[in-house]
């Protein structure tokens, strides 16, 4: 008679994981998921890279100093996931469709595992509502959380949200890609998770301007936290729970990105505070600073739900609008006194007025 499983494990197995994307953190996770014992393929957008990395086993481009284990395969061809039980989207929130498009008709049953922070420009769709337009009835996850991708390739600790709405999903690639030092949390809310991953980058960017600006420690602690007020009232809009930003994909990732000048969404806001022109900035960096695109896209999905998320409209109008960083700090410091926060003296924040709503 077989022997009854274990409460702990989850029904699904996942062994072959292939990681799309080889950025910085996508290696990063390709290092993460060979460490937690399941077969690894890496798979870069570009054939030169994935040779360049199979020949010198470190992907110098994006995440020098970080050796990538001879096990796990390197590859540019993206047919692979035909062959994966979980498929990790490490690619840049803006290429994800272009890509799921090109290899729809070659994915079999693997889960995909979103990787990128981000809201598509043209549509306003987060990336769980992109990945259930390309591929349909396919089980899904949003992977998010407070992570450097060069910590994570070292094995330093670090802990992720891992949402997904379906239970044996959840569970399967909690423990396919947990371990000890890479701490996988479970939640059911992955447009939570999403939406936390995506404004938080928006928001970091008005972070590093402060910072740039000079305006001092007190001003940063008051815009992350009434950054936090903002992703929250988008989740709640989106269908997500509004305590899901007070965790590690919102509030974890909101402090790691908005404090530290490796955040490159933050170090962006920070040269952009001390003068330097946007185009400059960018033409001199290799990776993507997923705030700038998704700083439109968030401004136009925020307007769409006719919510009030003024820092966000603030770095919108500096990225995108050609305001001065002085006419958008003007605008936020003009603002009208109001209660802090929305249960105790009005819900003024949920109207997207500005004001509190009428009695009655």
């Amino acid at each position: 008679m077989k022997e009854r499983e274990s409460v702990s494990e989850p029904r699904h197995k996942v062994n072959h994981i292939v990681v799309l994307g080889a950025g910085a953190w996508g290696t990063a996770l390709a290092i993460a998921a060979h460490r937690a014992g399941r077969q690894v393929t890496l798979c870069a957008r570009r054939e030169e890279l994935a040779a360049k990395m199979a020949a010198t086993r470190v992907n110098e481009t994006y995440l020098p100093g970080c050796p990538i284990d001879p096990a796990i395969a390197l590859t540019s061809d993206a047919t692979i996931v035909a062959a994966a039980d979980a498929v990790l989207l490490a690619l840049p929130a803006q290429h994800l469709r272009g890509t799921l498009d090109q290899i729809a008709a070659h994915w079999g049953n693997a889960a995909a595992v979103i990787c990128a922070k981000g809201i598509e420009r043209t549509t306003g769709l987060l990336m769980p509502e992109i990945v259930a337009e390309c591929l349909p009835g396919r089980k899904l996850a949003m992977l998010s959380g407070p992570t450097f991708a060069a910590e994570v390739a070292r094995d330093l600790p670090a802990a992720v949200t891992l949402a997904a709405s379906d239970a044996g999903t959840r569970e399967a690639l909690i423990a396919a890609l947990g371990t000890r030092r890479f701490r996988t949390y479970g939640s059911d809310d992955p447009i939570g998770a999403a939406v936390g991953g995506a404004a938080k980058n928006v928001l970091a960017i008005g972070c590093g301007i402060v910072a740039g600006r000079g305006l001092g420690e007190n001003a940063r602690a008051a815009l992350v936290t009434r950054a936090l007020v903002e992703i929250q009232l988008l989740a709640r809009a989106k269908g997500g729970r509004p305590e899901t930003p007070m965790g590690l994909s919102g509030l974890g990732d909101l402090l790691l990105t908005c404090t530290s000048p490796q955040s490159r969404n933050y170090s962006l806001g920070a040269e952009l505070g001390a003068g330097r022109p946007l185009e400059a900035i960018l033409a001199g960096r290799r990776s993507v600073a997923e705030g700038v695109e998704t700083a439109a896209a968030l401004g136009m999905l925020a307007r769409r739900l006719g919510l009030d998320m003024p820092i966000a409209f603030a770095v919108e109008a500096v990225l995108h609008g050609g305001a001065t960083i002085e006419a958008a700090i003007e605008m936020l410091l003009g603002r009208p006194l109001r209660a802090e926060l929305a249960g105790s003296a009005g819900r003024a924040e949920l109207n997207g007025s500005g004001n509190r709503p009428a009695k009655g």
